[in-house]
């Protein structure tokens, strides 16, 4: 019985390792994707009445605003995972970034709504930036919580390794989309609109 209740133990352990690596890897994937997409494509379709540098520069600014709200959203959902518990919040923040970042693949260019899009835009980077500032501390919160007493340093260090693959992933992912032609791949995604429209 003492053998089942370890090995129960480090099945629960490993799972918290993998949720909390797993988690970060995939909402900083979207938010390092974003600032990819700043560089190569958000300024031609969210900017066009700007001169292509400035287009470039307000895309990347759109880009900081997430990071501007990150310390807001570890404040709030910090006292949120205190008072409901790490789990819930830590899912919250992760369908937080996931929804942001859908719907701004979707969201119509300039050419179609005008100024709302560039505002639309800056909406979902807020809501991304809230919820990757929520989840990476949340993330390390949660590792450590549930860490062995001498392996609380190490467990921690899990949630910064996320991060790292994320970035990874990101890069890796536009890496591959930048080989297209620079004609397909402004009007690759024929599911988005956004970039549909753009072509």
């Amino acid at each position: 019985m003492t053998e089942m209740a370890r090995d129960g133990a480090r099945t629960s352990r490993l799972r918290v390792i993998l949720a909390a690596s797993i988690g970060s890897a995939l909402e900083w994937y979207d938010f390092f994707l974003y600032g990819t997409a700043a560089a190569l494509v958000f300024g031609e379709l969210f900017f066009p009445k700007s001169d292509p540098v400035v287009g470039t520069l307000l895309s990347f600014l759109t880009f900081g605003v997430g990071f501007v709200v990150r310390p807001f959203g570890g404040l709030l959902f910090g006292i949120l995972g205190d008072r409901y518990g790490r789990k819930p919040v830590l899912v919250s923040t992760l369908l937080m970034i996931g929804i942001g970042t859908t719907a701004i693949g979707f969201l119509p260019t300039y050419g179609q709504i005008g100024i709302w899009a560039p505002i639309l835009l800056v909406a979902m980077r807020v809501i991304q930036g809230l919820g990757a500032g929520a989840e990476y501390g949340g993330a390390v919160i949660y590792l450590v919580e549930n860490a062995p007493p001498k392996h609380r340093g190490f467990w921690g260090g899990f949630a910064p390794l996320g991060v790292s693959v994320g970035n990874l992933l990101a890069a890796g992912a536009f890496a591959l989309v930048t080989m297209l032609p620079r004609e397909d791949l402004m009007s690759w995604a024929g599911a988005c609109p956004s970039w549909r429209a753009s072509s």
